[in-house]
């Protein structure tokens, strides 16, 4: 007798070419339901439908299809288990020796902008997990596929095999496929956790998973492993590499700190040059190519290796500036063909187009001894209209604005940060210093002459006014701060004195 497949599948990519082997190479019959069905009738395949062999139709709008004893005991029934045997004979139930199953895309449609509820829950897959699980769990007599990419594998294990799939085979299919319902289930559950429950506090629970994109080199040093997973359809896995050299583990963490910046400028073309997740200059500018010029000017030198993030298309006179330092990486929403052809010319540079540069995780995970931190990320959209003016002296527009992109720069910076800018471009960067004077010192020292008529922004409250001071003498004019110290009135105190103005944001941004 023939072996059975069973083929339920909602991603039909290779599917006719699959089945089409089955039938005429190795004998298979055929069993499918739903759109699977019509595409391998379509096809010209001997095909059974599910609610054929079943005896009972699709009920519910097709919600119930292989949920039935004949699905799977076929699947389920072990072979060298003289019982099982003659359970199938008596319920007339045939072996199935292939299961091949994909989930309805319930990623992709969370994805999509606008989605609603009712719509994300009629993605959600009942009979393909029921049948991945149960032919998973029986690998021992039956292969399971989950993945197109796994055809051809199985093709060829059975063409090197006289028509049969080796236990190592059937082995590595059933971890794919336990993996894979794992994933769908946590991506199901996450969704559902965002809509139902504040995930921080009230879920007892939180499981990751993630599909292996990449194997790195390796990791932040050549004796750290490291690979990179994809845990949805969002994000860098969406980027589209121009050119350049494979992505490290570092060129990842980088660009990613690149984007959390450029996400914060949308009105204005903005420009980022990263080192070691810090911003070394960050820049507004009237074109795309005058603000990474800017933000090359405030730091060429540590801007050597950088990334670079641009928020708008790189054109042909923002190209040429690339060329001409060293760079790791540039990341941009798109890439106009001159430019692409002027930026082939630095081979080692890594170009990347990712068209969303704003879509982030929506929470931060770190891992410590025994388990790990999760904390939703830092996208609170700043506003300046509920910022606290605390001095004598009142903003003006134009300092206001200033104020804004100091203080939304700073909040990238390792903490304790202290940024000094000027006409919408960093002069100064302190970051990740112990203690915050010494942040200050290292931005105003920095910025140099240039400190004459700037602003400052810190990302936590200053808790003595000796930093205030250290501002005021090297020419600061204004300073933006959290506020919340027990000395504030200290700090308003010396500004008002040394005729500096102060807002208060009432908003810390630490970055550990």
């Amino acid at each position: 007798m023939a072996r059975l497949a069973l083929l339920s599948v909602s991603n039909k990519t290779g599917l006719i070419d699959l089945a089409r082997s089955l039938v005429e190479e190795f004998d298979f019959d055929l069993i499918s339901s739903g759109g699977t069905a019509q595409a391998l009738k379509d096809a010209g395949l001997p095909v059974t439908k599910v609610a054929d062999y079943t005896g009972s139709p699709e009920i519910l709008g097709g919600r119930v299809k292989t949920l039935h004893p004949r699905i799977h005991g076929g699947i389920l029934a072990r072979r060298d288990v003289p019982q099982d045997i003659t359970d199938l004979e008596n319920n007339q139930i045939r072996p199935i020796d292939l299961v091949v199953v994909n989930l309805y895309p319930f990623e992709e449609t969370i994805a999509k902008p606008g989605v609603t509820l009712s719509e994300a829950v009629e993605q959600i897959d009942i009979g393909g997990p029921a049948m991945l699980r149960a032919s998973s769990k029986n690998f021992a007599h039956l292969t399971v596929l989950c993945d197109p990419a796994q055809y051809d594998e199985y093709l060829q294990e059975l063409r090197r095999n006289n028509g049969k799939a080796s236990l190592e085979f059937r082995q590595k299919a059933a971890l794919k496929g336990f993996s894979h319902t794992a994933s769908y289930d946590q991506a199901i559950a996450q969704a559902l956790t965002c809509q139902f429950a504040s995930y921080l506090t009230e879920a007892q629970q939180y499981t990751l998973s993630g599909t292996q994109l990449q194997s790195l080199r390796y990791g932040e040093n050549p004796h750290q492993p490291a690979a990179w997973y994809q845990t949805d359809t969002t994000g860098w896995t969406t980027a589209t590499k121009l050119q350049g050299k494979e992505l490290s583990y570092n060129n990842l963490v980088d660009l990613e700190a690149a984007r959390r910046i450029i996400a914060e400028f949308t009105d204005t073309p903005a420009a980022t040059i990263i080192k070691h997740t810090n911003p070394c200059g960050t820049a507004l500018g009237s074109s795309i190519s005058e603000a990474y010029q800017k933000a090359l000017n405030a730091d060429a030198i540590s801007a050597f290796g950088g990334i670079v993030a641009l928020n708008r298309p790189i054109d042909a006179a923002t190209a040429r500036e690339l060329t001409k330092t060293f760079l790791e990486c540039v990341v941009a929403p798109a890439c106009e063909a001159e430019a692409q052809e002027i930026l082939a010319k630095k081979s080692n540079l890594r170009v990347l187009i990712l068209p969303d540069l704003s879509s982030g995780s929506k929470e931060i995970i770190k891992a410590i001894a025994g388990g790990f931190l999760i904390q939703a990320s830092d996208d609170i959209i700043a506003d300046s209209s509920k910022w606290q003016v605390v001095t004598e002296r009142q903003p003006t527009a134009s300092e206001l604005a200033e104020l804004l992109f100091a203080w939304k720069v700073c909040k990238h910076l390792k903490s304790n940060a202290i940024v000094v800018t000027s006409d919408r471009a960093t002069l100064g960067v302190g970051a990740g210093q112990m203690n915050r004077v010494g942040s200050v010192k290292i931005a105003l020292e920095q910025a140099g002459e240039k400190a004459k008529g700037a602003i400052l922004a810190s990302d936590g409250f200053f808790p003595f006014d000796d930093s205030v001071r250290t501002a005021a003498a090297a020419g600061i004019t204004a300073i933006v701060q959290p506020g919340g110290s027990l000395r504030d009135q200290d700090s308003i105190k010396a500004a008002n004195e040394l005729g500096l103005m102060m807002v208060l944001t009432g908003i810390r941004h630490f970055l550990h």
